[in-house]
């Protein structure tokens, strides 16, 4: 079985081999290992690191993901038997194209902006959650605030109100008091005007009531008394 490794890079590799008629019902098994030293490895699956599985109908497989300048050997069996010394053959990757290094470094600068693009929109988010969240409880106290202000002043308005009105009964009471006084004063001046002999009397023994009394009263008196 002539086994053939062609179009060989810094990472690929295409191996084709002819096809067998034991194998038309079943697979092929590609196997390859790099660093490949004839004198310490055999020629078991074991000893290889990887294995590709390929349809019968195909008869080429290009192996991607290799290392460049570096040894490998591949054999391809059918049905993941252990392989022969004729199904193997052994080759060398070359140095990495400049083609390939270029788009190695775009594939790792791409994976790196990704990451950051990825971190960033993370933290964005929990900034803006925090600013909402800081917002709304800065809200939510100012609504409390004036809730209790507007309490407050409709307890100052009840204390007012409640003034004005004691107010308002003080001033009453006192007008009735006042007017009690002024029909006492009216009783008292028409006993006087009834009973001329006891003016002088009346006035001497009562000086002081008379002085205390309300200025339109006391006149009254005092004509009264020149009268008599």
């Amino acid at each position: 079985m002539g086994v053939i490794v062609q179009n060989i890079t810094g990472n690929t590799a295409m191996v084709i081999w002819p096809k067998m008629a034991t194998c038309a019902d079943s697979f092929y098994s590609i196997m390859y290992h790099p660093n490949w030293n004839s004198m310490l490895s055999s020629y078991s699956r074991k000893s290889f690191q990887k294995e590709e599985r390929v349809p019968a109908s195909r008869s080429s497989f290009v192996v991607e993901n290799l290392t460049p300048l570096t040894t490998y050997i591949v054999c391809v069996t059918c049905q993941s038997a252990n392989p022969s010394s004729d199904q193997c053959r052994v080759f060398n990757t070359l140095e990495q194209d400049s083609a390939s290094a270029s788009n190695t470094k775009k594939e790792l600068a791409l994976g790196i902006w990704l990451t950051s693009s990825v971190l960033l929109l993370i933290i964005a988010a929990i900034l803006l959650y925090g600013c909402l969240h800081l917002l709304c409880r800065r809200r939510h106290e100012r609504l409390q605030g004036r809730k209790g202000t507007s309490k407050q002043d409709r307890g100052k308005a009840w204390t007012k109100s409640a003034a004005y009105t004691l107010e308002e009964l003080s001033g009453q009471s006192q007008l009735m008091q006042d007017t009690k006084e002024k029909h006492a004063g009216g009783i008292q001046l028409a006993t006087i005007i009834e009973n001329p002999s006891a003016c002088k009397e009346s006035i001497i023994q009562q000086p002081r009531l008379l002085h205390y009394r309300h200025w339109e009263h006391t006149l009254q008196v005092h004509a009264v008394v020149c009268q008599c």
